[in-house]
């Protein structure tokens, strides 16, 4: 076997949370090939920040409606009927003004039902349940109102406005883009920042990418500090592979709302690939990046998938210890993802505390049996321990998965003659 110190380069790749790529290797000992290090390519798939009307930071908050004084033109109440036959809609108008939602809603379904021609009721009642957060059946009355206002010839801005939002808050996209592009295009009127943004993401979610940059720029020249039009335009960015603008836009983003967990994410991300790119200084303050970003989402969030992130960023800026104290929390529970413990096993490894290495592997090899990696790794440390029975093993384990892998080939080779 053996004792000199060693440099080889070999084919690696993390089998973890997320989808990983090659990069350079580092140093072994005791004849132990070490293996490569990897850096993911591209994030899990993550729950897309849902729109907001805020300008501000709270991206759950629900749209904001035009005023309620828009539910009626600029015209005089109907006259009045008697209560029992009523198809006057001033109480429902009444109702929705004080907020009292729920009941404008029924106020104005009962008028809608003796008179399924007043488009005033069917607007009233899609107002309230917009408020109500009831996308759906109010897409639904305001569409009914909006139907009835055209065949009279009356199109109202503000009913046209809350059917888009309706409709994009009800994820039905095909059918807001059409009314957002009106929105936005009024002659003589300046564009709302909030359905400049709507008409980006009805845009991105119907895969017209190049239109929805568009409405995010301009989005973003009205209110420079939306966030999530600046989101989106970091994602548009990272998926075309533009780590530039993408980290730019993101590094924005965060700063607009640092509770924005997915620009946090995408931008660990972004400074990870653009770091594969490049080398020396350069690649050095982009793993920095990737760690502070990671930093940033942990202050967010703090779940297994982040924590992974966070030392894999750790892992990439060549922080070993970091990364597996960041990990240990994590791996002490019993539902640890072999896939962490996999990470906690390497990080221990590069940083040459072998029996805690092997104590994480073990674990991870548990957890998933079949993950060929975990082995590569495993038998790395053993061996290195100079533990050459089980190195062995832990290659043959390899191979037996990984049979044409020229890797564990040469290690079961090298080792086999020291496994007694």
């Amino acid at each position: 076997m053996l004792k000199s110190m060693t440099r080889r380069h070999t084919a690696f790749i993390f089998t973890m949370i997320f989808l990983l790529a090659v990069v350079s290797s580092t140093s072994a000992q005791s004849g132990a090939t070490r293996p490569r290090r990897a850096i993911p390519t591209q994030p899990a798939q993550t729950p897309t920040p849902a729109p907001t009307t805020r300008r501000g930071a709270d991206t759950a908050s629900s749209p904001t409606t035009p005023a309620a004084t828009s539910a009626r033109p600029n015209t005089s109440p109907a006259t009045t009927t008697p209560a029992s036959g009523t198809t006057d809609t001033t109480r429902a108008y009444t109702l929705l003004q004080q907020k009292q939602y729920a009941e404008a809603a029924k106020e104005a379904a009962q008028v809608s039902a003796r008179d399924p021609k007043n488009s005033e009721a069917w607007k009233i009642a899609g107002f309230a349940k917009l408020s109500l957060r009831q996308f759906a059946e109010a897409a639904s009355d305001l569409q009914r109102a909006l139907d009835l206002q055209r065949a009279a010839k009356e199109d109202d801005a503000p009913t046209i406005d809350a059917l888009a939002q309706a409709y994009v808050r009800s994820e039905n996209f095909e059918k807001a883009l059409p009314l957002l592009t009106v929105v936005t295009t009024r002659k003589g009127a300046t564009p709302d920042p909030l359905m400049l943004y709507y008409r980006g993401f009805a845009e991105y979610k119907t895969n017209k990418f190049a239109e929805a940059e568009t409405s995010f720029n301009a989005a973003i020249k009205a209110d420079p500090k939306n966030s999530l039009a600046l989101f989106y335009l970091g994602r548009i960015a990272y998926d075309r592979k533009s780590d530039d603008a993408a980290i730019n836009a993101l590094n924005r983003a965060t700063i607009s709302d640092p509770r924005l967990a997915e620009a946090w994410t995408y931008l660990t991300y972004s400074y990870l690939r653009r770091a594969d790119a490049a080398t020396g200084p350069k690649a050095e303050a982009d793993y920095q990046g990737a760690v502070r970003a990671s930093e940033g989402l942990l202050k967010v969030r703090s779940d297994e998938p982040t924590t992974a992130l966070h030392a894999q960023a750790l892992i990439r800026a060549q922080q070993y210890a970091r990364a597996a104290a960041a990990l240990e929390r994590i791996a002490a529970t019993p539902n640890a993802q072999g896939s962490t413990l996999y990470l906690l096993g390497f990080a221990h490894s590069r940083a040459k505390n072998f029996p805690k290495a092997v104590a994480a592997l073990d674990r991870a090899a548990a957890k998933s049996p079949d993950d060929v990696n975990i082995y590569r790794e495993l038998g790395y440390a053993q061996e290195a321990s100079k533990q050459y029975a089980k190195a062995l093993a832990a290659y043959e384990k390899g191979l037996a998965l990984a049979p044409t892998d020229e890797y564990f080939k040469e290690s079961v080779e090298r080792v086999k003659p020291f496994a007694k």
